[in-house]
């Protein structure tokens, strides 16, 4: 950013925290305060929050005198460090030194939610009985998760985001692995996938037929067929399709103990059904969702971990810090799973969310019909997911 002596930054160096440092912050349940200076719109559709984080949106135009506005005074305490957030970390600069200049211990956030929405995080499930070692990754920043699955000298990645191809491959050899299979669930409306570069790595790149029907034209990608088993050394890899998300959603099961449900079931709600085929179709995908959820999930064991593409941050963490829960337990909290075919049509059809920013786009990037530079595909992504449905009448208190 550049400076001169009448503008507030002067000679001063403004103190900085990366979004590694401010997630373990978030995660140790630290007293944070968030000054977010981006327009009130945008603050309201995607923040930073989290168990002890006191988030206050100020926008920046209301410091652009240099001088602390009445609104800050007022909400901004004054024996507390402020982190000061923008959107990619210019702004945030410029009011941090407004406020360090008026005397608040403060800092601001490099990059500002563009670096928020690098931090990907990776924890072991260790609720999972079998063979396999499976670690949930989780984007902080919408919510999405993927995961890494290791069964001796072989792994699998699942629902992989193509911001972090590198890292899928780094992780696996960490592990004394070799990636050799990577599984979409469904065609993904809310981040672009690493299943074309991964494919073009040489790596074994598989979705369901009904999500290769939609016209996934851009990569080698082989259909991974209902009831088919990937063997990763002992472990046991086996596809359920589940569809009612979209037409090919398909989940995945591992050693019979974790399921990997793509969009169909979360730990705090269900999908929603209008991405694939708009509002029109959405009452029939409901449907189709419902006999999904009752004829191939929820007969299951209640043991089984339950483990989702996405998290909209309403459940808390299990245990171990992923974001997952046994199966009975979530029908025990959801009525929605146990209501008849009626019922559950209309509850998840009622106020569902906006749909996910961008999404028609990254759809058809995801097939092929469309292409995107890292540096948009990255843009693109920024935002809540919001791929599930409404949590509001389908979870008990």
């Amino acid at each position: 950013m550049q400076t001169d002596e009448s503008s507030p930054m002067g000679d001063m160096t403004v103190p900085t925290t990366d979004a590694d440092a401010l997630a373990a912050q978030i995660d140790a349940e630290e007293p944070v305060v968030l000054l977010d200076v981006r327009m009130r719109d945008e603050f309201e559709t995607w923040h930073i929050d989290g168990p002890a984080v006191d988030a206050i949106n100020i926008p920046y135009i209301e410091f652009l005198q240099g001088e602390v506005p009445p609104s800050a005074s007022e909400a901004l305490p004054t024996d507390a460090q402020v982190t000061v957030i923008c959107a990619k970390g210019g702004s945030s600069e410029f009011v941090a030194a407004v406020l360090a200049d008026a005397g608040y211990d403060v800092n601001h956030l490099e990059d500002g939610m563009q670096g928020w929405a690098r931090v990907y995080d990776r924890r072991e499930i260790t609720a999972h009985d079998g063979p396999a070692t499976v670690y949930q990754y989780h984007r902080r920043s919408s919510g999405c998760l993927g995961y890494l699955i290791v069964g001796g000298d072989a792994a699998a990645v699942v629902d992989p985001l193509r911001a972090f191809t590198d890292r899928y491959l780094e992780d696996a050899a960490a592990e004394g692995a070799d990636l050799t299979v990577a599984i979409d669930t469904h065609v993904h409306a809310d981040h672009i996938s690493a299943l074309p570069a991964l494919s073009a790595a040489g790596i074994d790149a598989r979705m369901s037929p009904g999500a290769l029907d939609r016209g996934v034209t851009h990569a080698e990608i082989a259909p991974l067929e209902d009831g088919e088993t990937i063997s990763l050394g002992d472990a046991a890899v086996e596809a359920v399709a589940t569809p009612g998300h979209t037409t090919g959603m398909m989940s995945v099961l591992i050693d019979g103990s974790t399921l990997l449900t793509g969009d169909g079931l979360f730990v705090d709600s269900v999908a929603r059904p209008d991405l694939e085929e708009g509002d029109a179709g959405a009452e029939p995908a409901a449907r189709q969702l419902y006999a999904s959820l009752q004829e191939r999930i929820l007969p299951m064991d209640a043991e089984t971990v339950i483990a989702g593409a996405h998290t909209g941050g309403q459940a808390p963490p299990a245990a171990d810090g992923t974001i997952t829960a046994p199966l009975g337990e979530i029908v025990s909290r959801m009525p929605i799973l146990t209501a008849d075919e009626s019922a559950f049509v209309t509850e998840v059809l009622r106020e569902m969310p906006p749909r996910p920013a961008n999404y028609q786009q990254i759809i058809d990037i995801n097939l092929g019909a469309d292409r995107a530079d890292d540096a948009t595909a990255f843009r693109l992504e920024l935002g809540p997911n919001n791929c599930a449905a409404s949590t509001d009448a389908l979870t008990s208190s």
